[in-house]
Order: C-alpha cells, then sequence, then structure tokens
C-alpha cells in the first residue's frame, strides 16, 4: 500500500526550522536523505545504486580512504604552522641582528635613511 503524499509512512518528521546557513542547509538535506534510503532499505525498496553506495560507505576501504583525507588535511594545516612559525623566526633574527648592530654602534638600515637630510 502506498502512502498518501505528504505523509512520511510513519516515520514522524522532525525538523527544526529553516536552516540559519548555507551549511546548515546542506546538513539538514543530507539526513533527509539518509533517513529516505533508511526507511528504503527497511522496506526493502532501496534501488541498487542506494544499497550499493551504503556498502561502500561501510567498506574497509572507504574507511582507510576517509582516514588518509584527514591525514593529508592535518600535514597541510602542520605546513602552514611551520611557514608561520619559519616567518616569524626570520622576524626575530632580523630584530636580533639590528639589535646588536644598534649595541656596536652601526647604523641599520632602518636609521641609514634618516640621515640624509
Amino acid at each position: 500500500m502506498v502512502a498518501p503524499k505528504g505523509s512520511t509512512g510513519g516515520v514522524p518528521k522532525s525538523r527544526s526550522g529553516p536552516a540559519q546557513t548555507p551549511r546548515d542547509r546542506e546538513n539538514q538535506l543530507v539526513s533527509m536523505a539518509y533517513d529516505l534510503a533508511e526507511k528504503r532499505m527497511a522496506e526493502g525498496t532501496a534501488s541498487a545504486q542506494e544499497v550499493s553506495f551504503f556498502l561502500k560507505m561501510g567498506s574497509s576501504r572507504e574507511v582507510l580512504e576517509q582516514e588518509r583525507i584527514r591525514n593529508e588535511n592535518a600535514l597541510a594545516q602542520a605546513k602552514i604552522e611551520h611557514m608561520a612559525s619559519m616567518q616569524r623566526q626570520e622576524e626575530l633574527m632580523i630584530e636580533a641582528l639590528n639589535a646588536m648592530r644598534e649595541y656596536k654602534g652601526v647604523e641599520t638600515q632602518d636609521e641609514q635613511g634618516d640621515y640624509d637630510g
């Protein structure tokens, strides 16, 4: 028997209102799609594509792929942090060299322009 239009077929709708951001809306739609696929699988009416999708998502290969992606993201973030650290280290070295030059009485590059006039 087919459920009437607008009916969820016994599955209560738990909608919390309109999404506030595009990301929230995307999450809302994904959640709805998963709920519908779960309902279809429970009823035995899921398409071959739906079944294959969830089989793939649960495979060890997919789990490893997701872990690889997370590791790549972590590596990229570490590289960004390292570059920022190297930049700061270079700035500190320049400051230290300028301080030593001032201590020795040598003009720094910043001070050389002050004596032209």
